[in-house]
């Protein structure tokens, strides 16, 4: 009896050292991963709950053959566990990163475009145009007086909103022509490729009534037609190889209108007579600045204009400055603000003021140099000034709240008035024409047998610079 009492002492000894072995080992794994330790303190509190009298000398032995004390086992099922839970980190991981690829991922555009400008700048910040200096003026005063002005600066910031609406509606345009100038091509009605530009125009400026979309009809003038031309429904003009085409069009945001305009020819033998405006174009916007008379402008266009000459079939042409046609002052929602741009010398003396912006456009001809009213009207826009004018005519009244719905004071044609859903509206049309709540604006034309070109840019003459908003690659 005595020697079993003594076994059984000795017994519960080592249990208890060896139970501080184990809780040691245990420990150890728990400083590693203190996960484990909580699984530990588990298991330990379910053991005391189920053991009701402690180790006896069998269960104390299983535990310790268990348990290895050169780490073997617990080093291998540390390096599982932490294989496992590395391998959820790499997928959380993988997870994140997918996410911010997706998250950051830039939008392109598509060819033909279609994806909405504000969509590829989802910041909100459009490209700026062209940035110049403004011309010496007679006192002497430069541009740099402006730069280095804190208080034009603070004007400047103070017009950025607005900066950037037009910024929008030129990088609509700019996308809009840049693939017009590729997809039209000869042979092609001319109802055809107003369309197609009026189309890829509207996605991208993302029409939306009259707070975004066209600011007045396509032009797409031929030849000896200089302006004001888009074709009617029914009309079946085909676009010919040796035609010099003005495609004319505008976007808006807001009434912020972009008015920009280029020539297009395929026969290479028109290339000085669309030289020579393109350089009359450009230097219109060099000479443009703030207290710039415009009369000085119109006779540097005039200048450069007529110093080319373009030789065609054997004859040689001096290229004339359209002397009638001008360019203008643009405000919100009014294409024509009142001021005048002439592209011939004489003229008014008005000047150029700060935070206006202008429509800078050259007509060249290798005719007369003067156009007239011709062919079939297709322009139309209602007077901005005209207050209650009383109607008679219910189709009149309903004429003129569609186009107040649909257009307000901006430009439209008849095929416009057609996707607007309105029918029978000629005489109502003309009732309004004639009691000048409207006015028509029918295509002009030089001689029959001439060629005209059309270059044209907007421009913003900001506190402290002079930005040329429409500039793209291509003129």
């Amino acid at each position: 009896m005595a020697a079993v009492a003594d076994e059984v002492k000795k017994s519960e000894a080592e249990a208890l050292s060896n139970d501080g072995v184990e809780d040691a080992v245990e420990d150890v794994k728990a400083a590693a991963d203190p996960a484990k330790k909580k699984r530990n303190k588990k298991k330990k509190a379910k053991a005391g709950s189920s053991e009701d009298g402690g180790a006896t000398p069998d269960t104390v032995a299983e535990k310790l053959e268990g348990v290895k004390l050169n780490g073997e086992q617990n080093g291998d099922a540390e390096a599982e566990a932490e294989g496992e839970e590395g391998g959820e980190g790499d997928g959380a991981a993988k997870k994140k990163k997918k996410r911010k690829k997706g998250k950051g991922k830039s939008t392109t555009q598509t060819d033909p475009p279609t994806i909405p400008i504000c969509d590829l700048f989802p910041d909100g910040v459009y490209p700026v145009g062209q940035i110049m200096d403004y011309p010496t003026v007679n006192d002497n005063r430069t541009a740099k007086d402006r730069f280095t002005s804190e208080e034009k600066r603070a004007l400047d910031r103070a017009e950025n909103d607005i900066y950037n609406e037009v910024r929008l509606a030129a990088e609509a345009h700019r996308q809009t022509r840049r693939h017009m100038q590729n997809w039209i091509k000869p042979g092609m009605t001319m109802i055809q490729i107003c369309e197609e530009l009026e189309n890829t125009a509207r996605k991208l400026i993302k029409e939306d009534g009259l707070k975004a979309g066209l600011a007045f009809p396509t032009g797409c003038s031929r030849n000896h037609c200089a302006a004001h031309y888009t074709p009617n429904a029914g009309d079946t003009t085909v676009l010919e190889y040796d035609d010099v085409t003005k495609i004319d069009f505008g976007t808006h945001i807001n009434g912020r209108i972009i008015d920009c305009a280029f020539t297009l020819s395929f026969n290479p033998k028109y290339d000085k007579l669309i030289e020579a405006v393109r350089d009359a174009t450009n230097t219109g916007i060099k000479a443009a600045g703030i207290d710039v008379p415009l009369c000085e402008i119109g006779a540097a266009i005039q200048e450069v204009m007529e110093s080319y000459e373009v030789e065609l079939d054997g004859k040689t042409y001096q290229v004339k400055s359209i002397r009638n046609l001008n360019g203008h002052s643009i405000s919100p929602y009014r294409i024509h603000a009142g001021k005048t741009v002439p592209i011939v010398k004489g003229g008014e003396a008005t000047v150029m003021e700060e935070n206006e912006y202008y429509a800078i456009e050259t007509f060249g001809s290798t005719g007369r140099g003067q156009v007239h009213d011709d062919m079939d009207c297709s322009h139309y826009m209602k007077n901005f000034d005209v207050g209650f004018v009383p109607l008679r005519l219910q189709s009149s009244k309903a004429l003129l709240s569609a186009i107040n719905k649909n257009f307000s004071t901006l430009a439209f044609c008849k095929r416009w008035l057609d996707r607007a859903g309105c029918t029978k509206y000629q005489m109502a049309l003309k009732d309004l024409c004639d009691k000048g709540v409207v006015d028509a604006y029918p295509p002009l034309c030089d001689v029959k047998g001439s060629y005209t070109a059309q270059f044209e840019h907007t421009i913003m003459l900001r506190p402290t610079c002079k930005e040329v908003v429409s500039r793209g690659d291509d003129y």
